[in-house]
């Protein structure tokens, strides 16, 4: 078990009423992690903290903020043993799943560190004779990040990589579900050496998150908020966003479509399927959520299809390597199986893999699913996937855009021109032609439409989510006034 503290203006500490609270592993419900329970108290102190490091922080040189999250990128991969074995106890992760969280949030850091001397603005032509007009970007204050568990390294990292660049403070607010894993980030971010009250960590027992979020989103130093995580709880923080008139960047839900047209290379289109389906149980934002398969290739498709992901391996991944680990609780096994069961009553056909008594999902594939059926429109967010079958592209088009969400999409066809301009038409934040719908690279705007969220992560739109845009003037000549 891993006993783990927070960490608020620079110092580890409890929580002040020194409560806390258990993370069990899933797989065997044996504790994996205490960690401090804090109340709004300790999420006060952790906001005060950020505010008082900001001023200075904000005026730190963008060649120093660069070299300490350079600094803070190598520290994390440092730390890459105990990220595997951690996200292992905490949420059942694989150690391959843990591997790719570590080295993608490593350049996520040196991504931001790349953007510092990109902090800029504009000159921009007055009517006013002898004003210097400027536009200037300048860093918002502090900004609270909030990060789910299922790419705990990554998510937590991009929830205060690109602010911290920005100039601003942050505070990280664990997942109750992996607080050691997030505690990780911290303590790379420490060993960085971020000056105290730069990076604060919470973390919260689950029936104390409402009030410690609303607690921190209140208050008037808190100018940010970055949430990743569901859509049903992003709504909430929407909400208490806009109560306090809080700008926030959310990125939600998603049940991405991957799209097999006619014409497409069907090796290609199962590679792609079987590791955006089936990478880390298939609980990634970006899981291909919908395969939407032209009815001309369908069962040349389903048959690779299946017989690929029977071959998948499921185990426990603290014992040996395993694609298919347990799912994250009781609760994800109980949505797929009744999507299962929804599914097979009203006509879909079981082509692999089935229901499940145990957190050790294996890779099921339900063919002939149609518009009735819930799994057409609810996220399964585990390994259970569905399989549509369209005459055409205009209805698997039709397909991708039937649903609430707007993340992740994927197309496949040999034709690049008909794959672009349906692409144009697909209503996601992102969209791959000939690629997985899972697919990160730090530089990139990550972000979703519809029910997906709003707001956009990476490069250049992390400066514009974390910064205030300023005008001031400089009057070089003297002014006529009218009166």
């Amino acid at each position: 078990m891993d006993e783990i503290q927070m960490l608020v203006g620079g110092a580890r500490t409890g929580a002040g009423s020194c409560s806390t609270f258990d993370r069990c592993n899933p797989l065997d419900g044996t504790v994996a992690t205490r960690a401090p329970a804090a109340g709004p108290k300790d999420a006060r102190a952790a906001v005060e903290a950020a505010a008082a490091a900001f001023p200075s922080w904000a005026e730190t040189g963008p060649s120093e903020r660069r070299r300490r999250l350079n600094e803070a990128a190598a520290c994390l991969e440092s730390l890459e043993t105990e990220f595997v074995r951690t996200m292992a106890q905490e949420t059942g992760a694989s150690a391959a799943w843990a591997g790719f969280n570590v080295h993608l949030a490593a350049g996520i850091l040196r991504e931001a560190a790349a953007m510092t001397t990109l902090v800029g603005g504009d000159l921009i032509p007055s009517d006013m004779p002898g004003s210097l007009s400027m536009a200037m970007r300048v860093p918002a204050g502090v900004v609270l990040g909030m990060a789910p568990w299922n790419a705990p390294v990554i998510l937590g990292v991009r929830s205060i990589a690109a602010p911290l660049a920005c100039g601003n403070s942050v505070i990280l607010k664990g997942s109750e579900l992996c607080p050691a894993t997030h505690g990780l980030i911290a303590e790379a971010l420490l060993r960085a050496g971020m000056p105290a009250g730069v990076v604060n960590f919470v973390t919260n027992a689950p029936a104390d998150a409402a009030t410690v979020v609303e607690t921190m989103i209140a208050h008037p130093a808190v100018r940010r908020v970055n949430f990743t995580g569901s859509t049903r709880v992003g709504r909430l923080v929407a909400e208490a966003c806009a109560r306090h008139l809080k700008p926030a960047v959310l990125e939600l839900g998603g049940k991405a479509p991957l799209l097999v047209l006619e014409d497409a290379d069907i090796e290609a289109a199962v590679d792609a399927a079987i590791f955006g389906a089936f990478a880390n149980s298939g609980q990634i934002c970006m899981s291909t959520e919908r395969i939407v398969v032209d009815v001309r290739v369908a069962d040349q498709y389903v048959q690779r299809l299946a017989a690929r992901a029977a071959a998948l391996p499921v185990g426990d991944p603290r014992l040996g390597p395993a694609v298919l680990g347990p799912v994250v609780d009781r609760g994800t096994v109980d949505r797929c199986n009744e999507l299962i069961d929804d599914a097979l009553a009203k006509g879909a056909r079981l082509v692999c893999g089935g229901k499940s008594d145990t957190l050790l999902m294996p890779a099921t594939i339900l063919d002939r699913v149609t518009r009735d059926m819930r799994i057409y429109h609810e996220e399964s967010f585990g390994p259970v996937k569905p399989i549509v079958r369209v005459d055409g592209l205009e209805q698997a088009i039709e397909c991708a855009n039937d649903n609430a969400y707007g993340l992740a999409a994927a197309i496949f066809s040999r034709d690049l021109a008909k794959a672009f301009q349906a692409a144009r038409r697909i209503q996601s934040g992102i969209c791959h032609i000939n690629g997985a719908t899972v697919h990160d690279e730090a530089q990139m705007p990550f972000g979703g439409v519809k029910d997906s969220g709003y707001g956009r992560f990476g490069g250049k739109a992390g400066i514009d989510a974390f910064t205030e845009l300023r005008w001031i003037t400089l009057q070089t000549a003297p002014r006529q006034y009218p009166f």
